[in-house]
């Protein structure tokens, strides 16, 4: 197995981030996204559309659910390397959650940039404002599990307003 935990700080940091060398650091500030110094995660989940529109492209939305499920099982091993190596509970470069919440949101729009900016501007919207169970599970869920469960439940948050936009507005897929 990878250690998340070397090398454990870059070295020409005096705030102890951690290296982006190390596996986990790679992947749970998806691949230094989280380090933007304003809005990490609306960062992370821009970081996060091309990726989605070329699995979409290529494999479908059965390939970007896969993928989805992929990205939240090894984000968990990541936030979990994370927060280990820099102390804390949800550090906000972390934002491999946010990756898995924003594809899980767009596994349900076409590709269709329209639908694409729709998908990531509700997604960041239910993340920030956590309405219930959002907010509850960010709460009370801890550990690297708690770090990506909220924003899996953002998505679903997401997703439902989407159907409703398509449902109510008629807007063409």
């Amino acid at each position: 197995m990878i250690s998340p935990t070397l090398p454990p700080y870059s070295s020409n940091s005096s705030t102890k981030v951690p290296s982006l060398r190390a596996p986990a650091v790679l992947l749970a500030t998806w691949f230094g996204a989280g380090l933007s110094p304003k809005a990490p995660g609306t960062a992370g989940s821009l970081a996060a559309l091309p990726f989605a529109w070329g699995i979409l492209y290529g494999y479908g939305v059965e390939g970007l659910l896969l993928a989805t499920l992929i990205v939240f099982v090894i984000g968990i091993w990541a936030a979990r390397g994370y927060t280990a190596l820099s102390g804390g509970e949800d550090p906000g470069p972390v934002v491999i959650d946010e990756v898995a919440g924003q594809w899980l949101t767009l596994c349900v729009v076409p590709l269709q940039w329209q639908w694409f900016l729709a998908g990531f501007i509700l997604f960041r919207f239910f993340d920030i404002i956590k309405p219930w169970p959002v907010g509850w599970l960010d709460r009370n869920i801890k550990g690297a599990t708690g770090v990506m469960i909220d924003d899996i439940a953002a998505g679903i948050y997401a997703i439902l307003v989407l159907y409703a936009i398509d449902y109510y507005l008629g807007m063409p897929a």
